[in-house]
């Protein structure tokens, strides 16, 4: 069991350390201007301790039972979305939330995302390193994808949904796929964006008519505030420049801890969640922000070097499963705070508030450090 923990990789944890220290500092600044919230801060960290007692237990379990058992938690996972849509109660126009005892809430899109790494991660290692086969490979893993991507997207959440898409493309893209598939799969992507921007554009009104109707009036609003930002209602786009605003305003240095004003004067929704990005541009500036990006790039990198280390090639595809996860979050926040992407409700790993977002990547990087510490070539299965 020593021997095990022995094996965690101590750059990574102590960039969690950084993290949970960050996150603590943001948080109670996020929620100072709203007395309902000032227990946030202290449930942050209480959620960050179960986090690394969990990050200990997942890293003495083998994961190859996850990967045996790759089809049960795979279906466990669609249940999961499905009782979801079926049984829970709306929360911000999405049946996306599980309501537990003590007003906490269970996100099944979350813990999917692992289920989806390891049954991807089985089917791509059957291949030992060969390139994939279009017909027994690809089409097979973009089927099993498409099923919790559709889910996921009825429900509706976009930003949970686009996160599957890109775990599975860093996966396809590390598994030996041949260029041709590469290119094929990129004609598609662009000529799929092109087809829907133009549908979009030549039946906007039909398309607005039908997501009112349906209570899905904000998934228009969102869209076509990216794709026509001058057109889009005062409403639609204030979240977007303001939070352009505050990060401006930031400087170099930042205005200071606790003193930002757009954040002070609650012209940004969720700064204690989705939007915590704009309190590290505008409070600590430049500076705040490039070492925050910096922490997350030496995070990743010690992943992508644990991966390459693996003996076992399926270890090595759910770290880099778990590594596309994270990245494509990073970039997604911090861009829709930016302008550069549309606004979801995608939060920032391990700084926004969040019990399950947080337990799920805690227990993403337990599973990595489980895979580094059973990398025994002894045990590794011919």
């Amino acid at each position: 069991m020593l021997n095990r923990l022995k094996k965690i990789d101590l750059i990574m944890l102590l960039c969690l350390f950084g993290f949970m220290a960050i996150s603590a500092l943001l948080v109670r600044s996020a929620t100072s201007i709203d007395a309902g919230y000032s227990g946030k801060p202290m449930q942050q960290i209480v959620f960050y301790a179960i986090g690394f007692v969990l990050i200990l237990l997942t890293t003495l379990f083998n994961y190859r039972l996850l990967l045996k058992t790759w089809f049960v938690w795979y279906g466990i996972g669609l249940v999961m979305l499905v009782a979801v849509y079926l049984l829970a109660a709306p929360i911000n126009g999405a049946k996306s939330w599980f309501q537990l005892p003590g007003g906490m809430l269970f996100q099944p899109a979350e813990i999917v995302k692992i289920f989806l790494i390891i049954a991807v991660a089985w089917l791509m290692g059957r291949r030992q390193g060969d390139p994939l086969s279009m017909r027994k490979d690809v089409l097979l893993i973009a089927a099993v994808s498409f099923v919790p991507f559709i889910l996921v997207m009825i429900q509706p959440d976009l930003g949970n949904a686009t996160i599957y898409v890109f775990i599975v493309l860093g996966m396809l893209w590390i598994g030996n796929v041949r260029y041709t598939y590469v290119l094929i799969g990129l004609g598609a992507v662009v000529g799929g964006l092109v087809l829907f921007v133009t549908l979009f554009n030549s039946y906007n009104t039909e398309i607005k008519t039908y997501l009112n109707d349906h209570s899905k009036g904000h998934w228009y609003e969102r869209i076509n505030t990216y794709i026509h930002p001058d057109e889009a209602s005062d409403d639609a786009r204030r979240q977007t420049e303001y939070a352009k605003i505050a990060i401006g305003s930031g400087g170099l240095a930042g205005d200071g801890y606790m003193q930002g004003e757009s954040k002070n004067r609650k012209f940004i929704p969720y700064t204690y969640s989705d939007s915590i990005f704009v309190v590290v541009g505008e409070e600590f500036g430049f500076q705040g922000a490039a070492v925050l990006l910096l922490l997350y790039f030496v995070f990743i990198y010690r992943m992508i070097i644990i991966a390459y280390q693996c003996i076992d090639i399926k270890g090595s595809f759910i770290i880099i499963g778990i590594a596309s996860m994270l990245v494509f979050q990073i970039f997604q926040n911090v861009g829709m705070m930016i302008g550069l992407m549309p606004l979801t409700g995608i939060t920032l790993p391990f700084v926004s508030y969040g019990g399950t977002s947080l337990l799920l990547n805690m227990l993403s990087i337990g599973l990595v450090f489980s895979i580094r510490a059973h990398q025994d070539k002894y045990t590794i299965e011919e």
